[in-house]
């Protein structure tokens, strides 16, 4: 794990050849807001991840609750966060949903990690989470976030304008989704 004493990391809930899925912790805080700061130009203006210690603690305080979901994407030989996936909004009842958010972080992109985190992250929703349907809300630009949701099988079904306020600007996002009959990664052991 990073070298943070004073954090105590929770184990993985779930583990691939290269990277391991454990919960967000609040001792995550200043090695995650570290790596989004040195992550700034490569999510710019896709994504705003939390930077400083007063972000860090609205981002976590908003993992509290039975509607949002927080994973931290591990590498697995020396712990090091490589990324993040958040299910936000989740429905249950007779929806069984959510919104998957997620982030890489710079040192680490490009290597497969997010993917490999993805993978794990969609067996844990539809396994243990119980979730039947993710979706994800992605800007038609964003090329590597799209990419890494058609590599898992997601579908596209709409375009929405104006649909998040990211980077002072109402942008809009193309709708995905993916089920859990229809994932690759829901028939991993």
């Amino acid at each position: 794990m990073p070298d943070d004493s004073s954090a105590e990391y929770p184990a993985y809930l779930a583990t691939g050849p290269r990277v391991g899925i454990r919960p967000i912790v609040y001792g995550d805080g200043e090695r995650f807001t570290a790596l989004a700061r040195a992550s700034v130009d490569l999510h710019h203006p896709w994504l705003a991840m939390p930077t400083t210690g007063t972000a860090w603690e609205a981002f976590y305080d908003g993992l509290d609750g039975p509607h949002r979901e927080g994973f931290v994407i591990c590498e697995t030989v020396t712990g090091e966060p490589a990324g993040f996936i958040n299910i936000n909004n989740i429905a249950r009842g007779r929806f069984q949903c959510g919104a998957v958010g997620y982030g890489a972080f710079a040192p680490s992109a490009g290597r497969g990690y997010m993917s490999e985190g993805m993978g794990l992250v969609l067996r844990h929703a539809f396994g243990p989470l119980g979730l039947h349907r993710l979706e994800a809300n992605i800007q038609p630009g964003n090329e590597r976030s799209l990419a890494l949701v058609k590599r898992h099988g997601f579908r596209l079904e709409g375009f929405s304008p104006d649909f998040l306020f990211i980077d002072g600007a109402w942008r809009d996002h193309e709708r995905w989704a993916i089920t859990s009959d229809g994932s690759p990664a829901a028939g991993l052991g």
